[in-house]
């Protein structure tokens, strides 16, 4: 048996479908698997044991095109996101069972979805229904997803998060000081509710808890990581590393505290305690659809302004999260 997975969005989303991928090895242990995926996302799946093959998408072909390539030769194919490009890869494969997922008020989307697809599932998840009403449920993205596999005929699930980390990766970031505060430094930290200077406070006034803070950053923080490195502000700044070796520095450490980005799956993955700093708008709907998975942690919201007022409070709501993580972990968990 032939099967052809697609997610071709976020690295978090791909971190997320990771039960998913290892809930089709498991329903169907002697099918040859293969991903399709981008450039972008492809460093979640390196090391995968669930999967056969990788496919990454070339630059400017259509997932269309990618799609034509298994036609006749698939006969299962899974969209593990409920996007246009992930439909259109597996309605080219043309296998006789093609499953996926689209939301429930995005009725254009799910037109659409039958165009390609013969198995559909519907979720709950709508921003305006969800800030609507503050009682109103959105299961978790890989629930979701796993649907999806029920959908297409699986038997058997796994809600393990998959991200292997090697012992060369750990020895590669042997130098980065252990037991502590892993704090990564995301775009999101310095805009919409929280500000460059307002962060830099709050990494500052992490040293209370008298633990090594590690500040993790990539590409699209380097100006920011180069100020928390002049503040002195942080036991230890590390970029410039790859996937697995992020990973492993937050296995090493105690607490994660991020904002709404691939960080936070990454935390989950390496089953550490996450503080996520969510954004304002939509709150709701992103702090269950999209929150530290299997996890202890604390959802927080971004405030609805940089008012300094507002920043300060929403400091010390990170703090006491911070504070009552550390508080309730094991001993054994307090050992890196």
């Amino acid at each position: 048996m032939n099967i052809v997975l697609t997610r071709l969005d976020r690295l978090g989303d791909l971190i997320l479908s990771t039960p998913a991928i290892r809930s089709v090895r498991r329903s169907w242990p002697g099918a040859h698997i293969t991903l399709a995926c981008s450039s972008y996302n492809a460093i979640v799946v390196e090391r995968n044991p669930d999967i056969d093959a990788v496919v990454v998408l070339p630059p400017r072909m259509s997932p269309g095109a990618v799609g034509r390539r298994f036609r006749g030769k698939c006969d299962l194919a899974i969209a593990l996101a409920p996007n246009a490009g992930d439909f259109a890869l597996v309605g080219a494969t043309r296998a006789p069972v093609r499953a996926g997922y689209t939301y429930v008020r995005r009725y254009l989307a799910r037109m659409t979805a039958y165009l390609y697809l013969n198995r559909v599932a519907i979720s709950e998840a709508d921003p305006a229904l969800a800030e609507r009403d503050p009682d109103y449920r959105v299961r978790h993205e890989v629930e979701q997803i796993l649907e999806v596999v029920l959908l297409a005929g699986g038997t058997e699930f796994v809600p393990d998060l998959v991200v292997p980390i090697e012992q060369i990766d750990r020895n590669a970031v042997a130098h980065v000081p252990s037991g502590g505060i892993a704090f990564h430094l995301g775009p999101r930290w310095f805009s919409d509710g929280s500000t460059l200077a307002s962060t830099l406070t709050l990494i500052a006034e992490l040293q209370s808890f008298g633990l090594p803070v590690v500040v993790t950053y990539g590409v699209d923080a380097l100006e920011q990581a180069a100020a928390v490195r002049a503040a002195g502000i942080a036991d230890a700044v590390v970029g410039g590393l790859s996937f697995s070796q992020w990973a492993a520095v937050f296995e090493k450490s105690r607490v994660v505290v991020t904002v709404d980005t691939g960080a936070t799956h990454v935390a989950s993955a390496t089953r550490r305690p996450t503080v996520v700093l969510f954004e304002h708008r939509y709150f709701h709907l992103c702090s269950q659809e999209w929150s530290p998975y299997r996890v202890p942690s604390a959802c927080l919201r971004k405030p609805g302004s940089e008012d300094p007022d507002e920043l300060a409070t929403s400091r010390a709501s990170i703090i006491a999260a911070i504070g009552e993580l550390l508080e309730t972990q094991a001993p054994a968990a307090r050992i890196s």
